[in-house]
């Protein structure tokens, strides 16, 4: 017997991608950014899959910068490259459950830091909002 299990807390690197099937069903697919121990370690990157009623509620509510907590199944996506006919593979983590994990305010505060640039948030921290 085997196991294959993944679980994973992060931050999403992007949007989802979300595509539809004529059959109804719906795909979601986002990349997932899990910090290591060390500040000074680069994070790992992780592909997400996502199916079905989870997938749409990344597409509703999962933005850029959202902390997620996944758990999931590995697998390896093959596939032939158009132009140079070489084999290709990616390592995939299919999400059977997403949690959303900031709060409403987290999530607000990630998108306006990704979308305004400069300071997070889009604007000056007050005491008030400085965690320590």
């Amino acid at each position: 017997m085997g196991v294959n299990s993944v679980t994973l807390v992060g931050r999403a690197g992007r949007d989802p991608e979300v595509r539809y099937f004529e059959s109804g069903s719906m795909v979601a697919n986002l990349t997932i950014a899990v910090n290591r121990r060390s500040r000074d370690d680069e994070p790992d990157w992780f592909n997400l899959e996502i199916w079905g009623k989870q997938a749409q509620v990344a597409a509703d509510y999962v933005k850029k910068g959202s902390l997620l907590g996944i758990i999931g199944s590995f697998k390896l996506d093959r596939w032939t490259d158009r132009n140079s006919g070489e084999e290709r593979s990616k390592p995939v983590v299919r999400v059977d459950r997403l949690e959303l994990l900031g709060s409403k305010r987290d999530s607000e505060a990630a998108a306006g830091a990704f979308a305004g640039g400069g300071n997070f948030g889009g604007g000056s921290a007050s005491d008030e909002d400085v965690p320590f």
